[in-house]
């Protein structure tokens, strides 16, 4: 008898997750997913048009506390119960209704943060590493034990597209490497240390803005965090508003243009232009390069922008 699944799922790693089941002969009794964000655009695989392309039953409801989601899963009593990237907690109700297992793929390497988009977390904080994580679902979030994790590496100037590309490779990776065991009933179960501050919530578009106060380190991570797909780092520059979505930190090798101060000498940051490059002298002394920006018009010719502060620098607020 095939083992069968109730799968709660969005995104790519849902749609990816999803073909890993399929291949493995896992009948899908049921496929919950979530209706498009009209405020958001759409960049990744729809996990609905997998369900319609494959003929599986699937619904999207505004819950999933909804008491008739509830008892459709209960009265399926699947095998296993996933989640790939479904944006709502599960009840106790409904993964109690799993006959052998409720698991999670989480995108990074638990118990390093858990909760809401662990990707742009983690290029945000500046982390090198982090991954993708199966592992069973309790009532607390990403708190259950891990069945198995695989890394991804975080360059400097990763971004979290890049990332997210890499964590859901990893996730695939994870999933066909431990649904066998899960099938014979072998696999690990491994208790996760639930390690204080690791927990991280949903981030906002206005969450964007930048402080030009910051290191060109903890900046050039937000631009990073958020570049598109994402909303992006903005700032108001020269009287327009400014998606910036390309930076790179520069060494503070003097140039010709300025005086570059030592870090740790505190100065109100601001923008330059030296050599057709527009550059952030932060209050730090650290430097952060502009390497691409998005106006009310397009593309930001950076290049003009700089001949013109090449003698009058523009202080930033």
């Amino acid at each position: 008898m095939r083992p069968t699944a109730v799968v709660f799922a969005y995104s790519e790693v849902g749609v990816r997750c999803l073909e890993v089941l399929l291949r493995a002969q896992v009948e899908i009794l049921l496929i919950v997913t979530h209706d498009d964000d009209p405020n958001e655009t759409r960049w990744f695989a729809s996990v609905a048009e997998l369900a319609q392309q494959y003929r599986l039953p699937w619904i999207a409801p505004q819950s999933a506390d909804e008491p008739q989601l509830i008892e459709r899963v209960a009265a399926l009593a699947p095998d296993f119960i996933f989640s790939f990237y479904y944006r709502f907690m599960l009840s106790d109700q409904i993964l109690h209704s799993a006959k052998r297992a409720a698991l999670n793929m989480h995108g990074s390497l638990l118990p390093r943060f858990r909760g809401r988009a662990p990707v742009n977390w983690a290029v945000l904080r500046g982390a090198t590493e982090t991954g993708a994580t199966l592992h069973h679902m309790v009532a607390r979030a990403d708190a259950g034990d891990i069945v198995d994790q695989q890394a991804v590496a975080i360059g400097e100037d990763d971004d979290a597209l890049t990332v997210f590309r890499g964590v859901c490779a990893a996730a695939v990776t994870v999933l066909a490497r431990s649904l066998p065991k899960l099938l014979a009933g072998t696999a690990p179960a491994t208790p996760q240390q639930i390690l204080p501050g690791e927990y991280f919530g949903r981030r906002r578009p206005e969450d964007g803005r930048i402080d030009w106060s910051r290191p060109a380190r903890e900046i050039h991570n937000l631009v990073r965090a958020v570049a598109p797909p994402y909303p992006g780092a903005f700032a108001d520059i020269l009287g327009e508003r400014w998606v910036v979505t390309r930076t790179k930190v520069l060494a503070n090798e003097p140039d010709n243009s300025c005086v570059v101060q030592s870090p740790g000498a505190a100065r109100r940051p601001r923008l330059i232009g030296s050599q057709a490059r527009c550059i952030v002298e932060c209050s730090d002394g650290s430097r952060l390069l502009l390497v691409a920006a998005q106006g009310p018009e397009g593309a930001v010719d950076l290049a003009a922008v700089a001949a013109r502060l090449e003698d009058s620098p523009l202080e930033l607020g």
